[in-house]
């Protein structure tokens, strides 16, 4: 079912979104209340004024004419005096009657209707207002007592061109001070996109270097901040590194002699059974190290996703496990291909020490700006309310304890260290084949 978007959903979510809404609203809301006061107070009054005007001019006529009816040589005058100085071109029929015109006028807005109850209240005679929008004229007729009175004009007798050019001004310079806005807003907002992009990638583990911090003032403490912290951490991974670099070799020299005075004693239980522990402890000692060295120092890089998944379903091939996988041709994106196919292939191995049927499926889609690692499995699988402890480092959830059916408890755990340094995300939940889902998702 769809969802239908709410006022939240379609509000922009980025900072030079909002902060463009945050100044064009205002500016909005000023334009309109300004235009709604000048149309409702300005405007109309002037309309009124000037239909005024005009039906005291045709009522001035109208009562020359009727005065005069005969004196077609004074009719004539002020016909040219009225085109000449009010562009008003006048046609007088003597005798002639019109039954169609109207003597009451409405109460709308409209120029038809302001125009029409001016004619009302001056020329107090039958009447009829026609404009014409295409000829941008305004035709009017007057029933007098001896004939029928028309006249012509244009329309722009009826209009106020300072209306016009304060809405222009208006709207102008709104129009320049929103675009000087949005062009100070960009400067300021820019440091904050670099320091957002730069905080990313290095969360995805790839190599920033430091720059010279612009912006306010805050944005700079940010920024300082930022890469201070950052050393900091790769300082504290370096030293890390280097320490587990010399537990690795102290841990491994005394098994290794161990090892080798084994393979000089006859076999026999006691020895086996030595060997069998020392074999243990340096595979408890290796997952360990592999647990606290985390991602390393490996470098990020573009690649190719599909590729590595294939390494991974080939290597369980052949372990005899069957891994079903359904991914696009190719799907780059930015990561530790060392690290990353380690957690993957954990995941794997969890899968093939606990499926029934020796088989897997893996997943690979795109989704809302993620590829989504999706693996299942027929296992057992995980109780619901042991989906948090999984990922909790040395935590077995085979109660035995026994090193043949489990681990060290370190492979989720491991896999989401590495997943969560590439920026991503994990998740446990039901398998549709009955055992564990494991979805993993890795920015695009």
């Amino acid at each position: 079912m769809k969802r239908i978007k709410t006022l939240r959903d379609m509000l922009p979510h980025g900072l030079f979104g909002r902060t463009v809404l945050i100044i064009l609203l205002p500016i909005l809301l000023l334009q309109g209340l300004a235009t709604y006061i000048f149309f409702d107070r300005h405007w109309t009054k002037m309309t009124e004024r000037l239909a005024f005007s005009v039906a005291g001019e045709i009522a001035a006529i109208s009562e020359q004419i009727e005065a005069r009816p005969r004196d077609q040589r004074s009719i004539e005058m002020l016909k040219g005096l009225l085109a000449g100085h009010l562009d008003v071109l006048v046609t007088y029929t003597p005798k002639a009657k019109n039954d169609n015109l109207q003597t009451d006028a409405g109460d709308g807005p409209g120029l038809e209707d302001t125009l029409a109850r001016a004619m009302m209240q001056q020329v107090r005679r039958p009447f009829s207002v026609d404009i014409n929008l295409d000829r941008k004229r305004v035709d009017l007729e007057v029933q007098l007592k001896t004939g029928l009175l028309q006249a012509s004009m244009p329309q722009r007798r009826m209009y106020d061109s300072s209306g016009y050019i304060f809405v222009l001004w208006l709207n102008g310079l709104a129009l320049l001070f929103f675009l000087i806005s949005i062009v100070f807003m960009r400067n300021q907002i820019r440091p904050i996109r670099r320091l957002s992009v730069a905080a990313e990638r290095f969360g995805k583990g790839a190599d920033v270097q430091p720059y010279k911090p612009t912006g306010a003032s805050e944005i700079r403490r940010a920024t300082e901040a930022f890469f201070s912290m950052k050393e900091r951490i790769t300082r504290a991974v370096q030293q890390r590194t280097a320490m587990l670099a010399g537990i690795s070799h102290d841990l491994r020299t005394p098994l290794t002699r161990m090892k080798l005075q084994l393979a000089m004693m006859p076999g026999n239980p006691d020895s086996d059974a030595l060997r069998a522990d020392i074999t243990d402890m340096e595979s408890m000692v290796e997952g360990y190290l592999a647990f606290m060295r985390g991602e390393g120092d490996e470098a990020s890089q573009k690649a190719d996703l599909v590729q590595l998944l294939e390494r991974i379903v080939a290597n369980a091939a052949r372990q005899n496990f069957n891994v079903v996988m359904e991914a696009p041709k190719t799907l780059e994106l930015e990561m530790r291909t060392g690290a990353l196919e380690r957690a993957i292939t954990n995941l794997v191995e969890n899968a093939r020490k606990y499926a029934h049927a020796a088989r897997m499926t893996l997943a690979l889609d795109t989704h809302n700006g993620w590829a989504e690692i999706t693996l299942d499995d027929d296992g057992p699988g995980i109780p619901p309310d042991k989906y948090e402890d999984a990922f909790k480092p040395f935590q077995r959830l085979e109660a035995s304890r026994n090193r043949k059916t489990g681990g060290t408890g370190l492979g989720l755990a491991i896999a989401q260290d590495i997943i969560l340094g590439h920026g991503g995300r994990i998740f446990l939940s039901r398998s549709p084949m009955g055992g564990l889902r494991v979805t993993i998702h890795l920015p695009l």
